[in-house]
């Protein structure tokens, strides 16, 4: 019983890490990454279909992006996808690759990020911290029905303390990294 109810806020605490992570990745730093145009999506013969199924996305240089699409009549389409995606990206075409120079972030920019960043993190501890009380309710409701004693009940609440506490420690240091990683120049 107790076991099933710490998998499960296992499993689910993982996914807000994740999750935590995902969100990271969409937020730019001074260095190109290909992630940064997953969220694109360009018209392919009708159909909006994401960037990454229709070119290759890879890192010219630190600051640079490439663009290779698969079918040569593609180029406009994904030219255009990329400036109306409100990143604040101009494309540069040469023929049948598209480059992307990332613009260099303003000190006020990156300071701007790292508050954004911040509140990603917060919100994935609320998540976390859900997720415990959410296991605690399941672990007093067992109590309650007599599912469980007392004890068992106590060793399952300390053990789902420490769960949050891993995860939580997880996130602190996903935001650590990722601060220094937007403050670096």
């Amino acid at each position: 019983m107790i076991n099933d109810i710490e998998q499960d806020a296992a499993t689910r605490m993982g996914k807000s890490v994740t999750a935590l992570v995902g969100e990271f990745t969409k937020i730019r730093t001074g260095r190109a990454h290909p992630s940064l145009l997953d969220q694109i999506v360009v018209s392919y013969y009708g159909s909006d279909t994401p960037l990454s199924q229709v070119a290759n996305v890879a890192i010219d240089d630190s600051r640079t992006l490439k663009v290779t699409p698969w079918e040569k009549g593609m180029v406009q389409a994904i030219e255009k996808a990329i400036m109306s995606s409100g990143l604040g990206l101009n494309p540069a075409t040469t023929g049948e690759v598209i480059r992307i120079p990332l613009p260099p972030l303003t000190e006020e920019r990156r300071r701007d990020l790292v508050k954004i960043v911040k509140q990603e993190a917060e919100n994935g501890r609320v998540a976390i911290r859900n997720i415990r009380r959410d296991a605690n309710s399941e672990i007093k409701e067992a109590l309650k029905e007599k599912l469980i004693s007392e004890d068992e009940a106590h060793s399952g609440e300390d053990k789902i303390q420490k769960l949050t506490d891993k995860n939580i420690k997880e996130v602190e240091k996903l935001l650590e990294e990722k601060e220094a990683d937007l403050l670096s120049i």
